[in-house]
């Protein structure tokens, strides 16, 4: 068990808390401790009478079955490789960023009548990390089809238009809006550069004391390390479906296992 807790703890925080709550609210719902319904995002629920928590909970409920098992690798890998190599030391901005993209999601949705974020929210992720990803890197759709990697967001899209309609794919597009504004008001939208955001995108202090970062540390290039641009990775995408609460439907397609990249 001690052993354990020691891996889990050697995960950086914000993949950790992502991926726990991920974990926390979709098992919540799958063993009958917590009604689904009160995990989605209903406007009146939430601004009248201040249930706030389903801010929270609408993002990271997950669903179940196996497709749930490729959205859950697709969102660790994605978020995982985002923290360690282009926010290294800097897991508060990360964590102060995705902040404002989680708000900003709840925004660019609202005439779409979402009710779980949990779909643009990872195309989000996913379409940042592609853009922060090596030169050259390719990904494999279901082992099937290898494509460069800056283009799998939008074969995403492609699938989910395909496989569950425009409503589905609109919730997809607008996680990627909101990830292509990240890109480029953070990261200049190039590798080398630096947003008109880049500067005023640094968590505050408190934020930072939170996550126990005592210093500073500049932001690097985008892109992450010199180590991680070395490295080209391969993703096997696999099906993954958006969940099915009675209020809305939809179809996701995810990651599978990353070859030869860690």
């Amino acid at each position: 068990m001690d052993q354990i807790v020691a891996e889990i703890r050697k995960i950086p925080p914000v993949t950790r808390f992502v991926c726990g709550s991920s974990l926390a609210v979709t098992l919540s719902v799958l063993i009958g401790a917590v009604s689904p319904y009160t995990v989605l995002f209903t406007k009146e629920y939430v601004f009248k009478k201040y249930q706030l928590w389903r801010l929270y909970t609408a993002f990271f409920f997950g669903g179940g079955g196996i497709n749930y098992i490729f959205e859950f690798i697709m969102l660790y890998r994605s978020i995982n490789d985002i923290e360690s190599r282009s926010y290294p030391g800097r897991s508060s901005d990360l964590a102060w960023q995705l902040i404002w993209a989680c708000a900003a999601i709840v925004g660019t949705t609202w005439p779409l009548r979402t009710f779980i974020f949990t779909k643009p929210f990872l195309t989000c992720i996913v379409y940042l990390y592609s853009s922060l990803a090596p030169p050259g890197a390719m990904t494999s759709i279901m082992g099937l089809v290898t494509v460069p990697i800056k283009y799998y967001p939008y074969v995403m899209i492609g699938f989910d238009l395909l496989m569950a309609g425009p409503q589905v794919a609109a919730q997809s597009v607008a996680g990627a809006v909101v990830g292509h504004a990240w890109w480029w008001s953070v990261w200049g939208g190039e590798l080398g550069s630096q947003g008109v955001l880049g500067t005023y995108a640094r968590a505050p202090q408190w934020m930072r004391n939170l996550l126990g970062e005592t210093r500073n540390t500049p932001p690097p290039a985008a892109g992450g390390t010199a180590a991680g641009l070395r490295q080209a990775g391969i993703h096997v995408s696999a099906p993954r479906q958006t969940p099915q609460p009675a209020t809305s439907s939809g179809h996701n397609w995810g990651s599978g296992r990353r070859l030869g990249s860690d």
